[in-house]
């Protein structure tokens, strides 16, 4: 589960996984190809929806489930709604239930405001993001998807979905911060680079002192995530931002796929 896009998000990543084990990404409810929803986009709702598609798939063997950003809380929420159902997790790069206290700027990134949202879903209703060229963007490594990345870019219905999961962060965060500890369930924690300098798009507008106090505190709420099991590992990805998964998939590879066969050993 990734934050707010569709599977292609996992395109660097995936191909060599399922080279490991049989593995399933899927659009949330109102993203790429999965029809929208009207009930509640808190974390419960969305767990709820893809523990019904395994069902539906006929699996019965416990999963590993991996969460990008806001999907670390759904998968959360997913492994304490469904216990015996799940065989370990994967947070990368995962958002923290209980965050701690950010610069204003970063604050303000992070929360969008119902004008933000008219703003972007006019843009694109009147073409004027495609003719801005902001449709047709692939990141580099995923050139293989690119035809469904264009396809599903710019859908103004898509900025509905996305809004009403904000919209239901507050909530999602609370139900996960009741998850957990997890006992000695097998947890990996993927994080960005904390040693990373100012983003090109922040830089000017974020004092040096602004951003050593956000990647410090997110340093910490990551740590944190340690103390989720008491088979919990962490690894650092040098280098990489905040999508792990794009600046290096090489570590997110190396990392799952020992996870995965770790406790596939452990169940023979």
């Amino acid at each position: 589960m990734a934050k707010n896009e569709d599977f292609t998000v996992w395109g660097k990543v995936q191909p060599s996984l399922s080279q490991v084990t049989r593995t399933c990404a899927y659009d949330r409810a109102g993203f790429g190809w999965s029809d929208a929803r009207q009930d509640a986009r808190d974390a419960e709702h969305v767990a709820d929806q893809p523990h019904a598609l395994l069902k539906e798939a006929g699996t019965t063997e416990p999963v590993i489930l991996m969460g990008h950003s806001a999907g670390g809380l759904y998968v959360r929420v997913y492994a304490s709604r469904f216990p015996g159902e799940v065989a370990g997790l994967v947070l990368v790069d995962a958002t923290s239930p209980t965050p701690l206290p950010m610069p204003p700027l970063i604050s303000s990134l992070d929360h969008h405001s119902q004008m933000q949202f008219m703003l972007v879903k006019t843009m694109v209703a009147l073409g004027i993001a495609r003719a801005a060229a902001q449709c047709d963007v692939v990141p580099k490594g995923l050139e293989a998807y690119a035809g469904w990345i264009k396809a599903n870019a710019c859908i103004p219905s898509q900025q509905n979905a996305y809004e009403q999961e904000d919209e239901a962060l507050t909530a999602a965060r609370a139900q996960a911060g009741k998850t957990g500890p997890f006992g000695n369930l097998p947890i990996l924690v993927l994080s960005q680079d904390p040693q990373n300098k100012v983003p090109p798009f922040l830089a000017g507008r974020l004092s040096t002192n602004d951003w050593h106090t956000w990647t410090t505190n997110h340093d910490l709420e990551q740590q944190a995530f340690v103390e989720l099991s008491s088979r919990s590992r962490r690894v650092i990805a040098q280098g990489s931002g905040h999508y792990v998964h794009y600046d290096r998939p090489d570590v997110v590879i190396r990392e799952v796929t020992g996870f995965v066969q770790a406790i596939r050993g452990e169940r023979r």
